[in-house]
């Protein structure tokens, strides 16, 4: 039963695919997904999907890439429906300095606020990092955190970072993109995590794998690379290989560790 932690079925560039996606994932072995609103916009889409599927866990937050747009609103809107979904992850959430002119005081703000919702609802948090991990991790010692844990999805910092971030209850998942030989570097990061910290995902449609590990591609009308989410397997081999284990042998331990920090498949 294969697990994934963080991707965006809700996606407008998966519009074209999106009910064949739904009818064919479940023969695939997958056990849950958690598919993660990144703005006010797009939480009602992936209400919408968790409502009328029962293996899709939705989770609502704002992105620091949609912070400048929120309304004044958001977070009262937030809690509404974490409130009414009450298996729901905070997420995605996050700090990022590698989008052009990042409003990181808008993003710290946002980033305490919606923490304080997983504290204040038992629930845990995904959470983004692109460029910002010290500043991350300055932040999470400093603010309360969720009882059950947080997920650094894709994480792209140093094995140094891993200990702390652990202390802090952190997991950490790994997307299919990391079979790029640009990434070994960073796919090589993982034998770092304990094995009781590891998750996997797609990030669909982001992250896609390479070519020659791509048994789903998918492409857009523009001839942009898609990732399909049935590459959730990519992700459990590729960190089979990193590991050292058999792929039977990671399956139980994502699996319990899925569990440990989401709570049991809904």
């Amino acid at each position: 039963m294969l697990y994934d932690a963080h991707n965006h079925l809700q996606d407008e560039r998966l519009d074209p695919w999106r009910e064949d996606i739904l009818v064919t994932l479940p023969q695939t072995g997958l056990a849950e997904m958690i598919v993660n609103g990144s703005c006010e916009e797009d939480w009602p889409a992936v209400a919408d999907l968790a409502r009328a599927h029962s293996w899709i866990r939705p989770a609502f937050g704002l992105h620091p890439w949609y912070v400048k747009e929120r309304t004044q609103d958001w977070a009262t809107t937030l809690k509404q429906l974490l409130v009414e979904h009450s298996h729901a992850v905070v997420g995605e959430i996050g700090l990022d300095r590698w989008i052009e002119n990042p409003d990181i005081d808008a993003q710290l703000d946002c980033l305490r606020t919606q923490l304080a919702l997983a504290v204040e609802l038992d629930r845990p948090a995904t959470i983004h990092c692109l460029r910002a991990f010290g500043l991350l991790e300055e932040t999470l010692r400093s603010t309360p955190l969720p009882r059950r844990g947080f997920l650094l999805h894709s994480y792209g910092g140093p094995a140094e970072m891993i200990p702390g971030f652990v202390k802090l209850g952190a997991y950490f998942s790994l997307s299919p993109y990391f079979g790029h030989p640009r990434k070994a570097a960073q796919l090589a990061v993982f034998k770092s995590v304990p094995l009781d910290r590891l998750l996997t995902e797609t990030d669909a449609p982001d992250m896609w794998p390479p070519d020659e590990l791509n048994p789903h591609p998918l492409q857009s009308a523009d001839g942009k690379t898609l990732n399909h989410p049935a590459n959730l397997r990519v992700s459990y081999e590729l960190l089979a290989q990193v590991r050292g284990m058999e792929v039977a042998e990671l399956e139980k331990a994502i699996a319990e560790n899925y569990r440990t920090l989401f709570g049991a498949a809904s």
